[in-house]
Protein backbone atom coordinates (compact mmCIF):
# COMPACT_ATOMS: atom_id res chain seq x y z
CA UNK A 1 0.00 0.00 0.00
CA UNK A 2 1.27 3.44 -0.92
CA UNK A 3 1.79 6.06 1.78
CA UNK A 4 0.78 8.87 -0.59
CA UNK A 5 -1.98 7.96 -3.01
CA UNK A 6 -2.25 10.81 -5.52
CA UNK A 7 0.30 11.90 -8.11
CA UNK A 8 -0.43 15.63 -8.49
CA UNK A 9 1.01 17.59 -11.41
CA UNK A 10 0.29 21.05 -12.75
CA UNK A 11 1.69 24.16 -14.34
CA UNK A 12 1.48 27.64 -12.80
CA UNK A 13 1.62 30.66 -15.07
CA UNK A 14 2.61 34.08 -13.76
CA UNK A 15 3.82 32.90 -10.36
CA UNK A 16 5.42 35.79 -8.46
CA UNK A 17 7.05 33.46 -5.91
CA UNK A 18 10.45 31.83 -6.37
CA UNK A 19 10.45 28.06 -7.01
CA UNK A 20 12.52 27.49 -3.85
CA UNK A 21 9.87 29.32 -1.79
CA UNK A 22 7.10 27.20 -3.32
CA UNK A 23 9.12 24.07 -2.59
CA UNK A 24 9.72 25.12 1.03
CA UNK A 25 6.07 26.05 1.60
CA UNK A 26 4.76 22.74 0.26
CA UNK A 27 7.28 20.71 2.26
CA UNK A 28 6.34 22.51 5.48
CA UNK A 29 2.54 22.58 4.99
CA UNK A 30 1.55 19.38 3.15
CA UNK A 31 2.33 15.72 3.79
CA UNK A 32 3.78 14.01 0.74
CA UNK A 33 6.89 13.00 -1.16
CA UNK A 34 8.56 13.15 -4.59
CA UNK A 35 8.23 16.93 -4.75
CA UNK A 36 9.61 18.67 -7.81
CA UNK A 37 9.19 22.38 -8.49
CA UNK A 38 10.95 23.86 -11.51
CA UNK A 39 10.56 26.89 -13.72
CA UNK A 40 10.61 30.67 -13.63
CA UNK A 41 8.22 33.63 -13.31
CA UNK A 42 6.58 32.77 -16.64
CA UNK A 43 5.72 29.14 -15.93
CA UNK A 44 6.44 26.71 -13.13
CA UNK A 45 5.96 22.92 -13.11
CA UNK A 46 4.94 21.16 -9.90
CA UNK A 47 4.94 17.40 -9.25
CA UNK A 48 3.99 16.01 -5.81
CA UNK A 49 2.67 12.79 -4.29
CA UNK A 50 0.10 13.51 -1.56
CA UNK A 51 -3.19 12.33 -0.07
CA UNK A 52 -4.74 15.82 -0.25
CA UNK A 53 -4.22 17.05 -3.82
CA UNK A 54 -7.08 19.57 -3.47
CA UNK A 55 -5.07 21.46 -0.82
CA UNK A 56 -2.04 21.67 -3.09
CA UNK A 57 -4.26 22.86 -5.97
CA UNK A 58 -5.82 25.53 -3.76
CA UNK A 59 -2.40 26.81 -2.66
CA UNK A 60 -1.07 26.86 -6.24
CA UNK A 61 -4.19 28.62 -7.55
CA UNK A 62 -3.32 31.47 -5.19
CA UNK A 63 0.11 31.81 -6.82
CA UNK A 64 -1.00 32.27 -10.43
CA UNK A 65 -3.08 30.65 -13.13
CA UNK A 66 -2.97 26.86 -12.88
CA UNK A 67 -3.46 24.61 -15.89
CA UNK A 68 -2.54 21.19 -17.32
CA UNK A 69 -3.71 19.74 -14.01
CA UNK A 70 -3.30 15.98 -13.58
CA UNK A 71 -4.25 14.07 -10.43
CA UNK A 72 -3.78 10.32 -10.73
CA UNK A 73 -4.65 7.64 -8.20
CA UNK A 74 -1.43 5.64 -7.99
CA UNK A 75 -3.05 2.99 -5.81
CA UNK A 76 -5.43 2.12 -8.65
CA UNK A 77 -2.53 2.14 -11.12
CA UNK A 78 -0.58 -0.22 -8.85
CA UNK A 79 -3.56 -2.61 -9.06
CA UNK A 80 -3.61 -2.48 -12.87
CA UNK A 81 -6.58 -0.11 -13.08
CA UNK A 82 -6.91 3.29 -14.73
CA UNK A 83 -5.56 5.94 -12.33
Amino acid sequence: MLEFKFDTQLLIEGCQVDEDDVNDYIRSHFAGDCLLVAGDEEAMKLHFHTNQPWQVLEYCAGLGEIYDIVVENMERQENGLKG
